[in-house]
């Protein structure tokens, strides 16, 4: 009998216990946005102080399109208890709290308004969001939260740069070895072929030089050139950058970071009139940044030069 009035009391307790865990606060904005609080912060923000937060918006479908996660990056806002809330979103945000984790679902017009509204989206589609404060902190707080946060991203770059160098210093031999070029290779990881030689002293940093040139990807396709000729015969020729005189010598004054950092280096190592070939690994290129529609992340380049003037 005991036994059985145990395990009765145990039940009891663990139903009342679920039922607290599972009891979640719902509030309504005055536009009829219900949301729930996952869970409940208590520290309002005051007056001049920034709220700190991680924002995750999906579609109907659960496809997620804005995530402060994915951006590395989170949102912030500074509070102020006389800014006017206009819609229920600024209820929302304005009513945050350090701690609060918040979900709700609404319709697209509700959350974006019209003017902001993706254009992927209808007025009456639903969204979902959530939204976790992080932390609640003053001027001098945040700026020193987004400059660590800046210096891990750096870090976390530079350590990802080394080991994509890897990955293309071998993808740059097998070419060179493919193609029979005798290249050079620097300390930074760029290879050159000097073609021709040029006269006179090499570029100096801070001189302008003025180069003909053709971006190719390491499977042949030609992505950017200053020949007209060039661009062609390989069905990338432009009209309007025709008209616009675009098809010449490109000027770039070396050594002050206008170019990527394979071309200023490459650059300091030839002379006018000089002809050569750099093979550039990504890190020396866009990176893990897509540039244009061909350029993909982590794309080693490969460029055809000549130097056709000097200036000091």
């Amino acid at each position: 009998m005991k036994t059985i009035k145990s395990i009765l009391l145990s039940t009891a307790l663990l139903v009342v216990i679920t039922g607290m865990v599972s009891c979640k606060k719902t509030e309504k904005t005055s536009d009829g946005i219900e949301y729930t609080y996952i869970k409940q912060g208590k520290d309002s923000p005051k007056n001049g102080e920034f709220i700190l937060y991680h924002l995750v918006v999906k579609n109907d479908k659960d496809s997620t399109f804005i995530s402060t996660y994915d951006q590395k990056m989170p949102g912030y806002l500074m509070f102020n208890d006389s800014t006017p809330k206009q819609n229920g979103m600024d209820e929302i945000f304005l009513g945050l709290r350090k701690g609060d984790s918040i979900a709700f679902e609404s319709t697209a017009l509700k959350v974006f308004g019209e003017s902001n509204m993706p254009p992927f989206l209808t007025n009456e589609q639903n969204v979902k969001i959530r939204i976790g404060v992080i932390d609640v902190l003053d001027e001098q707080g945040i700026q020193a939260y987004f400059t660590a946060l800046q210096e891990a991203e750096m870090k976390n770059q530079a350590q990802d740069a080394i080991k994509q160098l890897e990955v293309d210093t071998q993808l740059i031999e097998d070419y060179i070895a493919k193609n029979n070029l005798t290249a050079t290779r620097t300390e930074s990881g760029l290879y050159y072929v000097i073609e021709k030689e040029g006269e006179g002293d090499q570029i100096q940093n801070g001189e302008m030089a003025f180069i003909h040139y053709a971006g190719y990807l390491m499977d042949g396709t030609l992505f950017d050139t200053s020949s007209k000729e060039l661009a062609q015969a390989n069905n990338a020729y432009n009209e309007q950058r025709d008209q616009q005189g675009g098809y010449a010598p490109i000027d770039v004054v070396v050594g002050e970071g206008r170019v990527i950092a394979g071309w200023d280096e490459g650059l300091a190592l030839l002379k006018k009139g000089s002809k050569a070939k750099f093979l550039i690994p990504s890190p020396l290129g866009y990176g893990d940044r897509q540039s244009g529609p061909l350029i993909l992340p982590n794309s080693v380049l490969i460029f055809d030069v000549e130097v056709t003037d000097v200036q000091k």
